[in-house]
């Protein structure tokens, strides 16, 4: 199947079955789900229902039980697990809730490193790239620390800035705000709402239902099924 021509992201009929001792568990039922380019969705649900695993879809993590899924014109569900990575690279900037940044390397290091993963930019440019970018997040003076040097939100804003290290069009955020507090965690919600008037589409999935209703579009899940609500429409949905 074509991917959908006004979808930057597009989920066809897309199952996901896991085998455990007991049978087959379908974490993801028959899901499918467009999202155009420039959107903001969050994606809630209880714990269980089959949000990580539906990012895992889009980042090609995992792979579908059956059906199709397609990113910026690419059907990830085809590719092969060498040219997985290097795609992954370049198409997706992930941001993780325990930030994920290598201890041992600076704050601009860790930004460096996707771009020297996937050889973007030309080697003399990388650095200032890196230092623009903390610049971008108010840690410019921050760049040469380590990374326990930084708070949990500054950390963040680091991921988020390693994220964008390779300008790829889509942003993955899986309980970004997690393990902030509640004021950090608005400055971080606020960079992504810029980020997304730059230009970016962001999936994330968040625990905090007042946060996703500040996205273009909430998708809920529960039991594995998808249902998709515009922004203001979904009052008294539960995360």
């Amino acid at each position: 199947m074509a991917e959908n021509e006004h979808a930057l992201i597009s989920l066809y009929g897309v199952d996901k079955l896991y085998k455990t001792a007991v049978g087959d568990f379908p974490a993801l039922k028959n899901v499918d789900l467009q999202i155009k380019s420039g959107e903001f969705v969050s994606v809630i649900g209880k714990s269980g229902s089959g949000k990580t695993t539906l990012l895992n879809m889009v980042t090609g993590i995992d792979r579908p039980t059956h059906g199709e899924v397609w990113v910026n014109e690419t059907p990830v569900h085809e590719l092969s697990e060498n040219k997985m990575a290097r795609w992954r690279g370049k198409n997706l900037g992930i941001v993780f809730q325990f930030f994920q940044l290598l201890p041992m390397l600076s704050v601009v290091e860790n930004i460096m490193l996707p771009m020297d993963f996937c050889n973007t930019f030309p080697k003399n440019e990388r650095k200032d790239r890196a230092l623009d970018l903390l610049d971008q997040m108010e840690l410019a003076d921050h760049a040469f620390k380590l990374p326990s040097g930084l708070s949990g939100g500054q950390q963040q804003r680091v991921a988020i800035a390693r994220a964008l290290a390779n300008d790829p069009p889509v942003i993955i955020a899986d309980e970004p705000t997690g393990n902030l507090d509640s004021k950090t965690a608005e400055r971080v919600f606020s960079l992504f709402n810029e980020l997304v008037a730059r230009g970016k589409t962001i999936i994330i999935v968040t625990h905090d239902n007042g946060l996703s209703k500040r996205a273009t579009r909430t998708a809920l899940i529960s039991d594995g099924e998808v249902s998709s609500y515009m922004n203001g429409n979904h009052q008294g949905v539960a995360a």
